[in-house]
């Protein structure tokens, strides 16, 4: 196999799962089918099954990161349309980004260290709980593998989304903008899409926590990577 079919075939493998597995996932509505759970569970099976070294498979599909970003943008527009909300909230949502990032970059060296990893993945660990594009942006500044702190960033959105729709059933958090912050601080993206649909309000906090998480991600990145 030459490698532009290889390529290729990656390319369409990975659209062609996700696409089945969102389609599976209308028909089912079970936790299992969402398509970022179901769809990586399987994409690594087939590069394992096939023998495609994950360095290379990252490449062939690296392009489809890349779109992260611009997608990101698009989480502007509930930001927009609540605006004045965000100006009220302001010194909360501060509050809240500056804690979301501390305890993210220390829960992350804490897993670290119990797990007894090596150094390259512990700097790549550390931008987990930021948004992709965010992460792809800082790790190099820390000395991290940029495809592995991809990785991590998806395994935390997904673990954020599951534990999130726990702790939404809690009395005490009745609040859209608290529902909104700990979301879009604990599970990025894929938190700021699941409180979106609990309401407006709850997306607009989500996508602001989320970007203004990985804006200081990136700021400190270069400070912490000479501290570590």
């Amino acid at each position: 196999m030459t490698g532009a079919l290889a390529s290729a075939l990656c390319l369409v493998a990975t659209v062609g799962i996700y696409a089945l597995s969102r389609g599976l996932h209308r028909r089912l509505g079970t936790w299992w089918s969402a398509p970022l759970i179901l769809s990586p569970l399987v994409i690594i099976l087939l590069i394992l099954g096939a023998g495609i070294p994950f360095p290379v498979y990252a490449r062939d599909t690296r392009w489809l990161l890349w779109l992260l970003g611009p997608a990101v943008v698009a989480f502007a527009v509930p930001i927009h349309e609540h605006r004045a909300l965000i100006r009220r909230q302001a010194l909360p949502l501060l509050v809240g980004v500056a804690t979301s990032v501390t305890l993210g970059l220390a829960t992350s060296a804490l897993l670290a260290r119990c797990f007894r990893l090596d150094g390259e993945l512990t700097r790549s660990l550390l931008t987990r709980s930021v948004s992709t594009p965010f992460a792809l942006a800082a790790s190099p500044s820390l000395g991290g593998n940029p495809d592995l702190a991809a990785v991590f960033v998806i395994l935390t959105g997904v673990a954020g989304m599951v534990l999130g729709e726990a702790v939404l059933l809690l009395p005490a958090l009745r609040s859209r903008f608290a529902r909104g912050a700990m979301f879009g601080g604990s599970a990025h993206a894929i938190g700021s899409v699941r409180a979106m649909k609990e309401g407006t309000e709850e997306g607009a906090v989500s996508s602001l926590t989320m970007i203004l998480a990985g804006v200081v991600m990136v700021l400190l990145a270069p400070l912490v990577g000479r501290l570590h």
